[in-house]
């Protein structure tokens, strides 16, 4: 086979949203006491879970959760529910921590972000960042000049679908010209990112470590498939 484009997931593949100590410093549980570590960790890991409900919800949170990716009202509504579940009962504190989580350039790119995405343009692949998002991840890359490699970005509350739905994939590979079975889907989840393989394309996956302890990840999955 061969693989004329890449798709690439952002959040866990491309870029982590990875704890900044400055961010959690103030904030406090319901007898006013600071969240420990532990509970600082495990507050990131519901915001930045690719799949799954993370605290019990009430029907009307549900709906949200379960359409966030697709309308950025519903996303802010229930990710404040999440935090107020998790430990941050001040709603100026939730609000403020939300709008830093929400900001591209607070996120930090892998090791190997850029060779990936470069290597991939330079052997003229199509490149195309496919993400489950309820906000503009564009400046991560403008600021960094990594848009010159992207071709094309499918962020699902633009196009309104979601991954594992097939028409964000159809929508993807049609903005990038390539058919599906020339295309290479690079992800962090099996489920989400996995869903790929239906419509016909290969995919990659990858581990959503902290930053730190992935160096190579992506070079190593496009070397799989003989594209860097």
């Amino acid at each position: 086979m061969t693989i004329r484009a890449v798709l690439f997931d952002y959040s866990g593949t491309l870029f982590r949203l990875e704890q900044d100590e400055s961010w959690l410093t103030e904030l406090t549980n319901h007898d006013g006491e600071p969240l420990d570590i532990e509970a600082q960790a495990e507050l990131m890991r519901r915001m930045t879970a690719p799949v799954g409900q993370v605290v019990e919800l009430d029907a009307e949170h549900v709906h949200a959760w379960q359409h966030r990716d697709r309308d950025p009202e519903l996303h802010r509504k229930v990710y404040l529910e999440v935090l107020k579940k998790s430990g941050v009962p001040h709603a100026g504190q939730a609000k403020a921590l939300y709008e830093r989580l929400i900001d591209p350039s607070q996120w930090t790119p892998y090791p190997d972000t850029e060779a990936a995405l470069k290597a991939a343009a330079e052997r003229g692949l199509k490149v195309g960042v496919l993400s489950n998002i309820a906000f503009d991840i564009r400046p991560a890359f403008t600021a960094r000049g990594w848009d010159a490699y992207v071709d094309e970005f499918v962020l699902s509350f633009e196009v309104g679908a979601v991954k594992p739905e097939l028409e964000i994939f159809r929508k993807a590979v049609e903005a990038l010209g390539v058919p599906a079975t020339e295309t290479l889907m690079v992800g962090d989840s099996e489920e989400a990112d996995g869903g790929a393989r239906a419509l016909g394309c290969e995919f990659a996956l990858v581990d959503p470590l902290p930053t730190a302890d992935r160096p190579d990840a992506l070079l190593t999955a496009l070397r799989r498939f003989g594209v860097a």
